[in-house]
C-alpha cells in the first residue's frame, strides 16, 4: 500500500508504512487543508523521535503542545489538537496493545464493527470514522465483509468524497470539487 495524500513523499511514506500516522491524520484533518493535517503525523515524528502510541502518549503534555506549535505548525489549533493526539494515543496504547492496526483487524471484525470500533476512539465521530473506514477498505486493503456499507456514502467507488477518495493530484481536484459543491448546497439551503 502506497498512499498519495499529502503531496509530501515523506509524509505519504509514512502514512503508507504506520497505521497510527494515518490513524493519528485522520484525527487532524479537521479545520485544515486535508494534505496539512495528513502531513502532521511526519511532523510529530521529527519533532518528538517517534510516532509510536506509547511514547506520544507519555510526552509531557507542554513539551507536546510546543512542539506542535514549531513553525510549521502541525495544526492551526496545536493545544486542543495536541491533547487529542495523545488521548488518541493512549486509548491505542491502552485499548489496543499500542498496535493501531488491531481496531481493524483483531478477531476478524466485519464492517460494522470496525466502524464501532473506531467511533469508540477519542475524536472520531461518525462522519470521521466512515471516512477513516472508507481509506482502510479502497486503499489500505481492508477486507472486512460490509466495510462499503458501514462506510455508507463514503464507501461507494468512484465517489470523490473524502481522502479515501485521493489517490493523485486529480483524485484530489476532484474530491475539492465535490466538497465545495457540498458547501455551496449546504449555504443555498440555509438561504
Amino acid at each position: 500500500m502506497a498512499l498519495h495524500i499529502t503531496g509530501d513523499p515523506a509524509a505519504d511514506e509514512l502514512l503508507s508504512d504506520d497505521a497510527f500516522a494515518l490513524l493519528t491524520g485522520m484525527l487532524l484533518d479537521q479545520q485544515v487543508t486535508m494534505e496539512s493535517a495528513f502531513a502532521g503525523p511526519v511532523k510529530i515524528r521529527d519533532r518528538v523521535g517517534s510516532i509510536d502510541p506509547a511514547v506520544i502518549a507519555d510526552v509531557a503534555p507542554d513539551a507536546f503542545v510546543e512542539a506542535f506549535k514549531q513553525t510549521p505548525a502541525v495544526h492551526r489549533f496545536p493545544g486542543s489538537m495536541a491533547e487529542r493526539v495523545q488521548t488518541l494515543a493512549a486509548a491505542v496504547r491502552d485499548e489496543w496493545g499500542g498496535d493501531a492496526t488491531a481496531i481493524w483487524t483483531r478477531g476478524e471484525p466485519t464492517g460494522a464493527e470496525v466502524l464501532k470500533r473506531l467511533k469508540a476512539l477519542p475524536g472520531f465521530g461518525d462522519q470521521k470514522a466512515r471516512i477513516f473506514l472508507a481509506l482502510l477498505g479502497k486503499q489500505c486493503g481492508l477486507e472486512a465483509p460490509g466495510w462499503r456499507e458501514a462506510a455508507g456514502a463514503y464507501g461507494e467507488e468512484d465517489s470523490y468524497r473524502s481522502v479515501a477518495d485521493i489517490v493523485d493530484p486529480e483524485s484530489l481536484a476532484k474530491v475539492r470539487a465535490t466538497k465545495q459543491a457540498a458547501k455551496a448546497a449546504a449555504k443555498a439551503a440555509k438561504g
